[in-house]
């Protein structure tokens, strides 16, 4: 039976995903344009598919991450995980704060667990991420840096840096990062603390 999308299998944003021959109605396709939304075919196993947020991972990323970007959705398709892609979808310019800040809003939003994202560096997508509450990203360049902040600061945003990295460094940082759990324990205390500060700026700034 072919796959039939309706608006209401249309996400806020980034792309759908749906199958060769998918019957796409009217309706699904003006409110994808309106969204900005890209509906691609691809094979049967990389379909949209409506999961946990455990299972699904958001990930974006600027003119000069894009290719990263491109290169390690694959990875995320190998290892089970629903994929997010908020952009950019081609490497024209693009200002890294806007790409950290929707993944950062989806992760924070608890429609997915976790998020990525990639610019030349990887440090101004990580101050972007940071700023939303909720969020703890993380710069890792290599393994011990990815398993140390997950395992001890629970991080739930990853940044890469696409100039930085190659494309095997940045796989293994990534698959490293997503098979590490958080260790709780004693640092559980001390994300408590995070939290906290966290809070109390954000009650000051309301008042």
């Amino acid at each position: 039976m072919r796959q039939i999308v309706t608006a209401v299998d249309i996400p806020d944003s980034g792309e759908l995903r749906v199958a060769p021959g998918a019957i796409v109605t009217s309706v699904a396709r003006d409110t994808a344009a309106a969204r900005g939304v890209r509906i691609l075919e691809v094979p049967e196993d990389q379909v949209s598919v409506l999961a946990p947020p455990e299972k699904v991972v958001a990930i974006g990323a600027d003119h000069g991450g894009f290719r990263l970007k491109e290169t390690l959705k694959p990875v995320l398709y190998s290892l089970g995980l629903e994929v997010r892609d908020v952009g950019v979808f081609e490497e024209k310019p693009a200002d890294y704060p806007d790409l950290a800040q929707k993944v950062g809003e989806l992760v924070a939003s608890g429609a997915c667990t976790r998020g990525i994202v990639i610019d030349g560096a990887g440090i101004g997508s990580c101050m972007a991420a940071n700023k939303i509450p909720g969020i703890r990203a993380a710069l890792c360049y290599d393994k011990s840096s990815a398993k140390n902040s997950r395992e001890h600061n629970d991080s739930n945003v990853l940044t890469l840096g696409a100039r930085l990295l190659t494309e095997s460094q940045a796989e293994e940082v990534l698959r490293t990062w997503i098979a590490t759990a958080f260790a709780g324990g004693r640092h559980q205390a001390r994300i408590d603390k995070i939290v906290a500060i966290e809070r109390q700026y954000a009650k000051k700034a309301s008042l």
